[in-house]
């Protein structure tokens, strides 16, 4: 028997909360090869400051649920927002690190393999997903691999950063996984301040046993942490973790495919960074790909677990 919640349905909210958060995860990459920053580094302000932010109007508004989470049943909540804060954070350490030891394209392209183990997670959980959803997760990571031009190289640092990476795309799909389990009961602002606090934490202890610098950094270095802040991480993670109520885990990781493009023009238009020849045929996969999963998913057969709705329809 499936474990999946069963979700109400998709609403203009969420259809728009979605389009916000690939618009906003799509400056991550620019923003991130801007700042003049260790990406670890970037990676830690980055959570902390969401925190900083989210933390004080969430311990106003859900004090209660906060308590919740440490004793009887709601420990469990409590505990699957602190496992997909040290996923996320195994995520950021690995991946990250992958980008400078082998091609920042075959980094991407590994990383992109996050609905496969997202799928695979589902499976494991007792949920079958149909054929369709399966085929459109092989023709997105096939498109994005494409689009990043991804070349492997045969080196041993070479083959280090690719499994990293492989590592990275895992750690992905485990923060998502968790993340889902958490929603069905857990506001936004509570599971994200849990989740991002916790993974603050985890990186700044891998920072400092590593001797990453953690300060000294230009104003241009500050001001493109602060967009990361705003964008990415608050409008575009969080916005991904609020449709997790109504959206599948293995859909949300198809979705953050749409990145690559999003990240691409960006790139393109800010950085002058062209695209590649093979850009444009990855791109229509990919694309592809996202349409077959979104169309697919809708064929999963609901579970009984009935979800609470939402206390409004913004994210709470």
């Amino acid at each position: 028997m499936s474990t999946a919640p069963h979700r109400p349905p998709l609403d203009p909210v969420t259809t728009g909360a979605l389009a916000l958060a690939v618009v906003a995860v799509s400056s991550s990459a620019p923003l991130v090869a801007f700042a003049a920053a260790p990406a670890l580094a970037v990676a830690f302000w980055r959570n902390l400051l969401a925190a900083a932010v989210l933390g004080p109007y969430a311990l106003g508004r859900r004090r209660a649920e906060f308590r919740s989470l440490t004793v009887g049943a709601g420990r469990r909540e409590g505990l699957y927002c602190v496992l997909s804060g040290v996923a996320l954070a195994a995520h950021f350490a690995t991946w990250m690190p992958s980008a400078q030891l082998t091609s920042v394209a075959a980094a991407t392209a590994l990383g992109a393999t996050q609905p496969v183990w997202q799928g695979l997670i589902a499976r494991g959980q007792g949920r079958r997903l149909p054929p369709a959803v399966w085929a459109g997760i092989g023709v997105a990571v096939a498109g994005a691999a494409l689009a990043t031009g991804a070349d492997f190289a045969v080196s041993g640092r070479a083959f280090a950063g690719d499994l990293l990476a492989v590592v990275g795309g895992m750690f992905a799909a485990v923060y998502t996984a968790f993340g889902e389990r958490a929603r069905t009961t857990i506001s936004t602002t509570t599971y994200t301040t849990i989740c991002y606090g916790v993974c603050a934490l985890l990186l700044l202890v891998v920072c400092l046993v590593g001797g990453v610098p953690l300060t000294g950094f230009d104003a241009g270095t500050w001001a493109a942490v602060l967009a990361l802040v705003a964008g990415a991480q608050l409008l575009g993670h969080s916005m991904f973790n609020y449709a997790l109520r109504r959206v599948s885990a293995t859909t949300v990781s198809v979705l953050v495919l749409l990145e690559a493009p999003g990240a691409a023009l960006i790139g393109w238009a800010w950085l002058g960074q062209l695209p590649r020849a093979t850009a444009l045929p990855g791109l229509a996969l990919l694309l592809a790909g996202v349409a077959v999963v979104v169309l697919g998913a809708r064929r999963v057969p609901p579970a009984s677990t009935a979800v609470p709705a939402d206390a409004g329809p913004l994210p709470d």
